[in-house]
């Protein structure tokens, strides 16, 4: 998805590892606080797609090299979306294109895209399948995706054509191998 913003733009490689302090003073009562920026590559277990079916959340969390997410669940379907990463990098989104409901996708297809004030991304399917449900809330609100992408800022659900060439995938990484991947891009 940010293969190419991430190429022109070092600094966003390092985004995912910012952990300076943020200093913030109110001018009211002359305080300071700080907060540390951190980024979570963990799904929102408040959200829609972690209680989807039963709320025990999905069965496994892939990740890709473009900065995707996949939650799979025992029904052979899956939740995309962007990662914290991907989103951090974006900005502020202004707008979010949706795919459409019953078309069929193939791995890396385009399903949609992503604006913003900084740039405009592309977002793949890490998977074959059909979608069978978009998150039409980002229509009105794409700030979703800035505040929860990784739960409530879920792009697409996909009915997936083989669950187990997914859950097989080498493209498709774990949350170990997703973090180090970063680390290794910075």
């Amino acid at each position: 998805m940010f293969k190419s913003l991430l190429r022109t733009t070092p600094a966003l490689r390092r985004v995912a590892f910012n952990a300076a302090p943020r200093v913030t003073r109110t001018a009211l009562f002359s305080t300071t606080r700080v907060t540390m920026n951190t980024i979570s590559y963990k799904l929102n277990k408040g959200s829609h797609v972690y209680k989807y079916l039963s709320g025990d959340g999905p069965e496994y969390v892939k990740y890709t090299p473009e900065h995707e997410w996949l939650a799979v669940f025992p029904d052979t379907s899956a939740f995309v979306g962007i990662t914290d990463y991907a989103s951090e990098a974006l900005g502020d989104v202004t707008y979010v294109e949706l795919p459409e409901v019953g078309d069929k996708v193939e791995v890396g297809d385009v399903i949609g895209s992503v604006e913003s004030v900084k740039s405009a991304s592309e977002i793949y399917s890490p998977v074959a399948g059909e979608i069978v449900a978009v998150n039409t809330d980002l229509n009105s609100n794409p700030t979703i995706l800035n505040i929860d992408p990784m739960g409530n800022g879920w792009i697409a659900h996909i009915k997936l054509d083989d669950p187990e060439a997914v859950k097989e995938s080498a493209e498709l990484m774990g949350i170990e191998e997703y973090t180090a991947s970063l680390a290794e891009e910075s």
